[in-house]
């Protein structure tokens, strides 16, 4: 399978493929560690596959470097939607949504990238420190 990828840093390597293949039934399994492997990528990166619905909604799923596919991922929302921005598929805000709900992000093409989304607590626990 060929792909066009954009690489973008949100302090952390991401791989972003813009595909017309639904992201539902994109291999991400089989692919995404392929890509978070290559030997472009001495540390491994980030891999998210991305559908254009319309201006200021994407649908992705993201694989994780070390971790592999994930309900959802904010540094790999904020890389897509620089990415997104960086070629003109949106404009300053979008909603994304990953397996795990939709996140919003704004970013104006210069300064900060802002991120909005619902967080809910999954653990609890104490630690025994030494």
């Amino acid at each position: 399978i060929g792909l066009e990828l954009t690489f973008v840093s949100m302090g952390n390597p991401h791989a972003v493929a813009f595909v017309k293949t639904p992201v539902k039934s994109f291999p991400l399994g089989s692919i995404g560690p392929q890509v978070e492997s290559h030997q472009l990528f001495p540390n491994n990166v980030n891999f998210s596959v991305v559908n254009i619905d319309e201006v200021g909604q994407l649908t992705a799923r993201v694989w994780e470097r070390g971790a592999g596919e994930t309900m959802a991922c904010g540094t790999g929302a904020c890389a897509i939607a620089v990415a997104s921005r960086l070629h003109d598929f949106i404009n300053d805000e979008v909603d994304i949504w990953l397996p795990g709900g939709k996140i919003n992000v704004s970013w104006d093409g210069v300064g900060q990238v802002y991120m909005e989304g619902p967080a809910e607590e999954v653990f609890a626990g104490d630690w025994r420190g030494s």
